[in-house]
């Protein structure tokens, strides 16, 4: 199997809810998403897809929902009218906890399928860096989350 994957960065602020340390606050990440893509077969250039036409779709989704935002869990919606009342910035809701995990879970289950359904690829894996030495990813051989803490945290 032939695999191509892009990065792509972005800010973000969160919080986790019912977390036991100081997650608990808002407080945020410099994310990054590595989303990798298969494909039955190369296109004509003998490519998966066009590492440029991930950035525009992923990424513009990214830009337009994630980045320079905060992403919340749904319940937690009074803080997040508080944020919006003050700075008049959008909040990003999500159906359960924002965590590395989650979001992963999300981008791979719910965003992509989507934002690709037009083309002739499918993303297998999505790994969502909270942290230089932190990540969480879902893929479509385990779509059960996994997660990698190093030594060096």
């Amino acid at each position: 199997m032939i695999i191509c994957t892009r990065r792509l960065e972005f800010d973000s602020a969160h919080r986790v809810m019912n977390h036991e340390s100081k997650c608990k606050m808002l407080h945020g990440h410099r994310y990054v998403v590595e989303a990798s893509f298969t494909a039955k077969e190369l296109d004509s250039v003998g490519r998966i897809v066009d590492f440029g036409l991930i950035r525009e779709i992923l990424g513009s989704w990214i830009n337009e929902n994630l980045d320079h935002n905060t992403i919340l869990w749904d319940k937690d919606r009074e803080l997040g009218e508080n944020i919006s009342n003050i700075t008049g910035q959008k909040i990003y809701y999500m159906k359960c906890n924002p965590t590395a995990e989650n979001i992963a879970k999300h981008l791979f289950e719910d965003i992509c399928p989507v934002l690709f359904s037009s083309y002739p690829i499918e993303c297998i894996n999505i790994k969502v860096y909270e942290t230089p030495n932190c990540y969480s990813q879902v893929n479509s051989k385990n779509p059960d989350i996994q997660s990698k803490l190093r030594d060096d945290e």
